[in-house]
């Protein structure tokens, strides 16, 4: 009774917000999409969708359909790329997401041996997934996530693989490169730069400003980890890195990490996949790797 193209059809309604849409998504006519879903309807016994104006709503039999749709049929395509794959003599794909914008640096030097020693997998990086990472994991978008804030859920596991201070990166030439450590009081009269992210999500904010009840002077976002810090070098605001990735930019560009408080902020990068996953010997071999990077 219930087949995949009803599936694939109320997904694609629910995408695209009309029968005609869908259709043309489907490669169906509308008439034929419009017939299967009637017929649908008929054998259930229960309307899946209702008209309001111009656009289709699911009724609450829709709505379950739909979050079944939303689960499998990712699956299903999931396994049809794997086995075609398969069929071309290929191990499969490492879809990996970042959910972190200095992480990528890092990624970089796990994802060159990999290539090497892993020669029939697929590896793909997506970069779209800032925070939103959890719902492409279970929806089979991505089929690994980097982040340094792991969100603990059915079916998903997530592994340390390596760890880092969060510190303070200064122009050489500003106070605070002399000194040991910084308060939060000190930064209440600079500008802060940081990626064009939710300030609850930004170490900085949540483990070291929020808590003290201090805010910066001006808050500044810019995407590219490059500019950030040349804007550093020339004076123009402080921003919060990995201790590793400064001292990296360090030698060529005149800036300097100092710690946050005198405890400093300890993270770790995160990788995170489906439990189901766990014995895929190539995903594995990447976390093993991740480790020793």
């Amino acid at each position: 009774m219930l087949e995949r193209i009803h599936l694939e059809i109320i997904r694609a309604i629910d995408q695209t917000g009309s029968q005609t849409a869908a259709a043309e998504r489907l490669h169906l006519t509308q008439s034929a999409l419009s017939h299967t879903m009637r017929k649908l309807e008929d054998q259930l016994g229960t309307p899946l969708w209702q008209r309001e104006g111009r656009s289709l709503r699911p009724t609450q039999a829709g709505e379950y359909l739909l979050a079944v749709a939303n689960r499998l049929v990712p699956q299903l395509q999931h396994a049809e790329d794997s086995l075609r794959q398969f069929a071309r003599g290929e191990r499969g794909a490492l879809r990996i997401g970042m959910e972190c914008h200095p992480c990528y640096q890092w990624l970089l030097k796990v994802v060159s041996p990999y290539l090497t020693a892993w020669p029939g997998v697929e590896v793909d990086v997506k970069q779209k997934f800032q925070f939103g990472g959890i719902g492409a994991l279970y929806g089979y978008e991505i089929d690994m996530l980097v982040t340094p804030d792991p969100v603990y859920k059915p079916e998903l596991r997530f592994e340390p693989v390596f760890d880092y201070e969060q510190v303070l990166v200064t122009a050489r030439t500003h106070p605070f490169a002399a000194l040991p450590h910084v308060r939060p009081e000190q930064l209440a009269d600079e500008v802060l730069i940081t990626y064009p992210v939710s300030p609850d999500r930004l170490d900085i904010y949540t483990q070291f400003l929020t808590p003290a009840c201090i805010a910066p002077r001006q808050h500044k976002t810019i995407e590219t980890t490059d500019i950030m810090l040349q804007m550093v070098a020339s004076g123009r605001g402080v921003a919060a890195l990995p201790r590793w990735l400064v001292e990296e930019y360090a030698t060529r560009l005149p800036i300097a990490p100092v710690q946050l408080g005198p405890q400093g902020i300890a993270k770790q990068i995160f990788l995170g996949y489906r439990e189901a996953d766990t014995e895929v010997d190539y995903l594995r071999a990447f976390v093993e790797l991740a480790r020793g990077a």
